[in-house]
């Protein structure tokens, strides 16, 4: 017979094993490079910026335009790698917490 008592307690496990992992998400970090290397951008699990690096020779005023466009390219990158590993994270903190049902897609969940 289906206990709801205890799924009621698995339930309660999950939403605590997720909201740790929510948590520690600023501890992962992924980066992204554009222009071969010349810019650098690195964020978090949070899709937070953590820090972009110039190369010293995009700093000249000429090249301002290119260095904006780097920069975006660069940052774009990096949030579209941090976003896999977050999932991935997440996937692996919750796992086994909560049931297979079939037909219930949870992926989207994270």
């Amino acid at each position: 017979m289906f206990d709801m008592m205890k799924m009621m307690g698995k339930v309660k496990e999950a939403q605590g094993k997720i909201k740790e992992a929510q948590d520690s998400l600023g501890e992962i970090t992924a980066s992204g490079e554009s222009g071969a290397g010349m810019v650098k951008a690195t964020v978090n699990g949070r899709k937070e910026v953590i820090s972009v690096e110039f190369d010293p020779s995009l700093m000249n005023k000429a090249d301002q335009e290119v260095l904006q466009d780097l920069t975006v390219a660069a940052i774009n990158i990096a949030i579209k790698n941090v976003d896999g590993k977050a999932k991935e994270h997440l996937k692996n903190a919750t796992e086994g917490l909560i049931p297979n049902i079939p037909g219930m897609d949870l992926g989207n969940m994270f």
